[in-house]
Formats: C-alpha cells, sequence, structure tokens
C-alpha cells in the first residue's frame, strides 16, 4: 500500500485524505473497528459530540501514541452560545482522554445564535491550544462567506454531503478558492446507491470493490473522506486507493451523474441535533 496523502491546512497541519467515520457508531463495533483501522494504517479519526461515542473512542486511542493521530470532533448546533462551545469542548476532550483537537467543526449552523459569538469561543480555544484548526460542517458557500466575515482565525475545512449522486462542484470549487479542505461525509452515500452500473463496471474492470471506485473518485479532487464501516476487509480496502488511477471515461461518468440525492438532512426537532425553540 502506497503512502496516503495529505491536504496541507492553514496552520501547516497534514490533514489525511482518508479518515475513519464514526457516526452510528459504538460499543465493540466500534472499538473492534478503530483498532482495525488503526493497525491498517488509518491515522484520521471523525468524531462528534452528536454521535455519543467519543468515551469509546478514547478507550481505544489510548493504546495508540496520540501525537500519531489527527483527531477531530463537532459540536452540536445547541451549543454555539460561548460558554457552551467551551464547555463541549472540554466535555469532548475528556471523554476523548485528549488535551487538545487536530479539528474542531460547527457540526450545523444554526441562525439563532450569532455566528461571531461561537467564533469567539472558538478563538479562545485555538488561542489556548486545545484545538490546532478550526472548521465547519454542513455549511453553504453563503454561510461559509458569513463565517469568514466573522472568524479571526482561518476556517480549514467544511464537512459536507459529498459523493457521485450529491455532487456539489460549486460548493468544491469555492472551497479550493479560498483554500478551504472539503471533507466527505457519507462520502459512500451510505451505501445506498453502490450497486450502480457507473460504479459496479469500473470496480469489475479494475478489480476493486464500488466503495474503493467512489471514494477514488471523490480523492482525486482533493476531498478527505471519512468512509465508515465495521467489516475489516472493507476497512483495509478503503484505504487501499493510492498506487492506481481512474481513467478519464469512469471519471467523467461519475462526474456526469445527473442526480443530486442528499442521503441526510437534520431533523430540527431531533432530540440531539434540533435547535430549540
Amino acid at each position: 500500500m502506497s503512502s496516503m496523502p495529505s491536504r496541507t491546512l492553514p496552520s501547516g497541519d497534514e490533514l489525511p485524505i482518508v479518515g475513519y467515520g464514526t457516526w452510528d457508531s459504538s460499543g465493540e463495533d466500534l472499538r473492534d473497528g478503530l483498532r482495525t483501522a488503526l493497525d491498517a494504517g488509518y491515522t484520521h479519526i471523525d468524531t462528534a459530540e452528536g454521535y455519543q461515542n467519543e468515551d469509546t473512542i478514547g478507550e481505544v486511542i489510548a493504546e495508540y501514541d496520540r501525537d500519531d493521530l489527527f483527531l477531530t470532533s463537532k459540536v452540536l448546533p445547541s451549543n454555539l452560545h460561548y460558554e457552551d462551545v467551551l464547555e463541549s469542548l472540554s466535555a469532548s476532550l475528556d471523554r476523548l482522554g485528549t488535551d487538545y483537537l487536530d479539528l474542531y467543526l460547527i457540526h450545523w449552523p444554526n441562525p439563532t445564535i450569532s455566528l461571531r459569538e461561537t467564533f469567539q469561543a472558538l478563538e479562545r480555544a485555538y488561542d489556548d491550544g486545545l484545538i490546532r484548526n478550526v472548521g465547519v460542517s454542513n455549511f453553504t458557500p453563503y454561510q461559509l462567506r458569513f463565517a469568514q466575515k466573522v472568524a479571526d482565525v482561518p476556517i480549514a475545512a467544511n464537512q459536507i454531503e459529498f459523493h457521485p449522486w450529491y455532487f456539489q462542484e460549486d460548493h468544491l470549487e469555492f472551497c479550493d478558492e479560498h483554500d478551504i479542505v472539503v471533507e466527505a461525509s457519507a462520502p459512500l452515500a451510505r451505501a445506498e446507491f453502490l450497486d450502480d452500473p457507473l460504479v459496479t463496471e469500473p470496480a469489475d474492470a479494475y478489480g476493486v470493490s464500488p466503495a474503493q471506485i467512489v471514494l477514488k473518485w471523490a480523492v482525486e479532487k482533493g476531498v478527505v473522506v471519512l468512509p465508515k464501516s465495521s467489516d475489516p476487509d472493507h476497512i483495509e480496502s478503503n484505504i487501499d486507493l493510492f498506487d492506481w488511477d481512474l481513467d478519464a471515461d469512469t471519471v467523467a461518468r461519475l462526474d456526469g451523474v445527473d442526480r443530486m440525492e442528499n442521503v441526510y438532512m437534520i431533523d430540527l426537532d431531533d432530540e440531539v441535533y434540533g435547535i430549540p425553540s
């Protein structure tokens, strides 16, 4: 397996282009999957306070060298007031058993709370060394422009849904122009389209999995992907992307999928992610 490429953040830190996604993962499945991933060569772990699994991740990463890991977490949209951000961050650090995060994201925008106030808290945490990089998640380019106006630290990343069936090309172009890394949450569209001939046919031709075709399509665009799996074979194959290239015809066909089918969206009334009235 070739060494993994990375994206350089404004801080100079290197963000590995494949991370281990942990959404909707817990207990022994998460423990076993994460250990498999770390032993296979993953160093980038993505979680969030809303995933309610930071304590389990903390148990596992205590067995590894923290300095070798790139660890991301996120603050819930209901916790974006100044003191709430700092309290959420402190709780995440405690659960993860670390004294800093490599990247801390606003999980979803919340129009009921001042973005300036949120970034003031993030900047304090950044200045105090609790977070090395600041970013957002699920922000549109329009919302990103507002964030750039009020942030005194660079916005390093925006984690969004991104896959061939939800190819946010204009969003990617905006982020590239502004030195913001796009991270793909649900990069496999939660497996909803992996039986599409657009990916099964090239997968057969290349002798790889349909998931590898989709992930390769994204990483060739410089997008950081966060596939989630508890299957050891899938975990290992999802990182095996760097000693082969997609042909131009396959890329063009995947680029040309004329569908915008997102597989997730926040529920404003959800007890975890919702925004209180």
